[in-house]
């Protein structure tokens, strides 16, 4: 049986080893410190926070983040630190402002252009099987109607069938 404890205690320690820790003076500086590292992203990988990151910049930054949080700045100033070095891809939520208005309001747009299209299209079709029915209902009501349409159609053929027949000198 001891001889089984021996690779579970070199096992525990190689993992405890992969784990960052970080001591903070109270749980208010913990918090957020896990929030900020959860709302950054980090630069070298594509979407990934920096708390789930194992990348070397990504170790940089939450190094960083700490001695910031640890100093007592402000959330603005450490994503303004952020922002400032890395662009707003570092942020998850990019702030509102005219370089982003597409990123922010584009998808309502999108979304009430998609309602009208289909509001339109589904009273256009409404409105094309009322037609419809109408149509159905007056060649039903009145046969004698439909068929001197028919005729007219027949007599007008005949007619464009004679005069393009006619070979002009």
């Amino acid at each position: 049986m001891k001889w089984l404890l021996l690779p579970l205690l070199l096992l525990s320690l190689t993992l405890s080893a992969a784990i960052d820790t970080y001591e903070f003076d109270n749980d208010v500086a913990r918090k957020r410190f896990r929030q900020l590292s959860e709302e950054l992203r980090c630069p070298k990988c594509q979407n990934q926070n920096l708390a789930g990151s194992n990348s070397a910049i990504a170790a940089d930054l939450k190094d960083r983040l700490y001695q910031m949080v640890d100093e007592g700045k402000s959330t603005e100033q450490i994503k303004k630190y952020m922002v400032e070095r890395y662009g707003e891809f570092v942020l998850y939520k990019p702030s509102v402002k005219p370089m982003t208005y597409a990123l922010w309001y584009g998808p309502f747009v999108l979304l009430f252009i998609g309602l009208f299209v289909g509001v339109a299209l589904s009273r256009k079709k409404a409105k094309g099987d009322t037609r419809a029915t109408a149509t159905a209902q007056s060649i039903a009501a009145e046969p004698g109607e439909m068929q001197q349409d028919i005729a007219e159609q027949q007599t007008h053929a005949q007619r464009m069938k004679d005069l393009l027949g006619k070979k002009d000198d």
